[in-house]
Parts: structure tokens; C-alpha cells; sequence
């Protein structure tokens, strides 16, 4: 395209192949980016090739829209017309049912990409086998074990815990009764007083009475 021909030979060719009609800022926008037209060359080639009849020209208020001469296209018949209206239905048809393949394969994609690998999963077994492996020998050992406490023995021993529990609450509340007898007659502070005499409370020592 040289300098002179300023895009006239290009955008001629555009208008009579896509033969529809465009404004000078639609045929800039599609083809600027592929052949790097200015929008004021566009505007002075499509003004041009109008003034010498290459293409046509109409107003709408402000706005001039551009399109191909149609003295230069064969007539169409409505044999024509019709069979090109039903190749525009099965090319439609074509490409609505490709577009929803392509959204399908789109999906498939996405779940594929946000699934593991075959090393990853792979990676993932080896580890559950070994913890597995792992599990079933603890419980092996624990199948194996000799000292297991029977039900009579657990029993047992939460009986004699409830007995010494009751036992402790008791000697707790006996210690809190004579402190606080002790205590109308002493002139120092309970703290005090257990400091002077060396006494560890419960809570000194940050242990609290279980439940029975």
C-alpha cells in the first residue's frame, strides 16, 4: 500500500467483499489494528473513493454511512435468496452446536486442570499405604497386648476415684471451716495468715477439685 494510495485500494476492496454498509469510524476500528490506518486517512479515502463513485454515500443526520456499489454485483433471484437464507440457517445451526461443544470441552478442561496429576496421585497412594500400613501395625500391637484392663477393673478404679474425690471435697470444706473460724479472731488478711502458717491451697498450686 503506498503513501499516495493512503488506504483507498484497501478499504474499497473491504467494502465490496463485506458489502454491508459502515461509517468511517467502523471501517477505522476493524481495520487499524491489522493494517495501521489512521482514523483521519480513513476518513479522506472513504470521502474520495465516494466522490469518484467507487462507493456510495448516504447521510443520516450527522452521520455518513459508506457501502459497495451495487451496480457492480449480478442480480440475485429469490431462488438464490432462498437458498442462501437456508445455507445461513445450517451455518447458524453449525456453530451454535460447535460453540456448545466448545463451552462442554471448556468445562472438561477446568475440571481436568483442577483435578491431580498422575504423579500426584500416585504420591497420594504410596502415602496412604504407609499410613495404612502404619495403622494396621499399632493395632496389631494393641491386639497383641497383655494388659488390658477388663470391665470389672475399670469399674474399680472409677469407683475408688469417686471415693477419694468425695474425701477430698470433704477435708476442703472441713480446712475452709476452721480457717474461717481462725480467721473472725486474726487481725492480718487470709493471705496473710496462710502465709504464716505455710499452707498450699488448691488453688496455689492450680488444681481443681474433679467432677464426681
Amino acid at each position: 500500500m503506498s503513501k499516495k494510495d493512503n488506504g483507498a485500494t484497501l478499504i474499497l476492496s473491504y467494502l465490496n467483499q463485506k458489502n454491508r454498509p459502515y461509517s468511517a469510524q467502523d471501517v477505522f476500528t476493524n481495520l487499524q489494528k491489522q493494517h495501521g490506518l489512521g482514523k483521519t486517512a480513513v476518513v479522506k479515502a472513504m470521502e474520495l473513493l465516494a466522490l469518484e463513485g467507487k462507493i456510495k454515500e448516504k447521510t443520516y443526520g450527522k452521520q455518513k454511512i459508506y457501502f459497495a456499489d451495487q451496480a457492480q454485483f449480478r442480480d440475485v433471484s429469490d431462488s438464490d435468496l432462498k437458498a442462501m437464507d437456508s445455507q445461513i440457517s445450517e451455518l447458524s445451526a453449525e456453530v451454535h452446536s460447535l460453540t456448545q461443544s466448545c463451552r462442554q470441552r471448556d468445562a472438561e478442561l477446568k475440571e481436568l486442570n483442577n483435578s491431580l496429576t498422575t504423579e500426584e496421585i500416585l504420591s497420594e497412594i504410596q502415602k496412604l499405604k504407609s499410613e495404612c500400613s502404619g495403622y494396621r501395625a499399632r493395632l496389631e500391637k494393641i491386639k497383641s497386648a497383655t494388659n488390658h484392663v477388663t470391665p470389672e477393673e475399670k469399674e474399680k478404679v472409677y469407683k475408688e476415684r469417686d471415693v477419694y474425690v468425695k474425701e477430698w471435697r470433704k477435708r476442703k470444706r472441713m480446712a475452709s471451716d476452721m480457717m474461717n473460724q481462725i480467721l473472725e479472731g486474726y487481725p492480718k488478711s487470709k493471705k496473710e495468715f496462710l502465709d504464716e502458717v505455710g499452707v498450699e491451697t488448691d488453688e496455689d498450686c492450680k488444681v481443681v477439685v474433679p467432677s464426681t
